[in-house]
């Protein structure tokens, strides 16, 4: 019998095509997707030299709010901005009180010199760093920090592993390589080498309903362009392979928070 895992690959979406697609799925996004430990916070001060308290955030690519929320409840003056209309719209409904501007990093729609960090969570790769650099420098201020982090898969922990393996496996790539690009290589985050990062990384956990982890994958843009009949054949496999891990369906995701941060000399 034919599965949905032994199915060959789709074509390759779009870039483009990738990043809009969230926009469809962004109540689905705001709900079950992972949040950021404290501890990330603390170690963009550290890595910054100032404390986030008071300072003027620009949180680029910042979706329906999920770290727009955690720098806001730090005491800092933040920002957001966001090009895609729907994950604005979750914004808006998720943090009312806090601005946010339709736009992108690739061309900051703000003044020289205004901000004290400029934060992306999840959305540097999302940018085109011939553009997203220097505009970064160009609206940091003197000493002003650039940080960017991403949640990455705990892939020491064996049932994450052979999850990212059967995802590899859907998608024809090889997520730990992917993943292991990112984490090793600063040069990836500015090829042009103008920037400078001190590197972190913080693990933390959570448990969440197994219904709540199938969504938290299906919410990543490959799963969001793939057609829905192979979506739903993967997750309901998933299921039966995590139910074996879990079988009260409650499942314990582990994390590696990527930190990089570069101040702008």
């Amino acid at each position: 019998m034919t599965t949905s895992q032994s199915h060959p690959p789709n074509p390759a979406p779009s870039h483009a095509a990738r990043a809009r697609s969230f926009n469809a799925a962004a109540a689905q996004y705001a709900a079950n997707r992972p949040s950021y430990p404290s501890a990330l916070l603390d170690a963009v001060e550290e890595e910054a030299g100032r404390p986030l308290a008071g300072a003027r955030v620009v949180d680029v690519g910042a979706g329906t709010g999920i770290a727009t929320a955690l720098l806001h409840a730090r005491g800092a003056d933040v920002v957001a901005m966001e090009p895609g209309e729907g994950m604005a719209a979750q914004f808006h409904t998720t943090l009312p009180d806090v601005p946010v501007v339709r736009g992108n990093g690739n061309a900051l729609p703000l003044a020289d010199g205004t901000a004290d960090f400029i934060t992306y969570a999840q959305a540097w790769h999302w940018t085109d760093t011939a553009h997203s650099v220097p505009e970064a420098l160009r609206v940091l201020r003197p000493g002003g920090a650039l940080a960017l982090w991403w949640n990455t898969s705990a892939l020491d922990i064996e049932w994450i592993a052979d999850a990212s393996a059967r995802i590899s496996r859907f998608f024809g790539i090889d997520v730990a390589t992917e993943q292991s690009k990112g984490t090793d290589r600063t040069d990836l985050a500015d090829p042009s080498g103008r920037l400078r990062f001190g590197r972190r990384e913080v693990r933390w956990s959570r448990r969440v309903p197994l219904d709540t982890h199938l969504a938290n994958i299906s919410s990543h843009s490959a799963f969001l362009v793939t057609p829905e009949d192979r979506r739903t054949a993967f997750l309901a496999e998933e299921r039966g392979h995590l139910l074996k891990v879990f079988p009260d369906g409650v499942v314990e995701e582990t994390y590696d928070v990527l930190l990089l941060v570069a101040l702008n000399s």
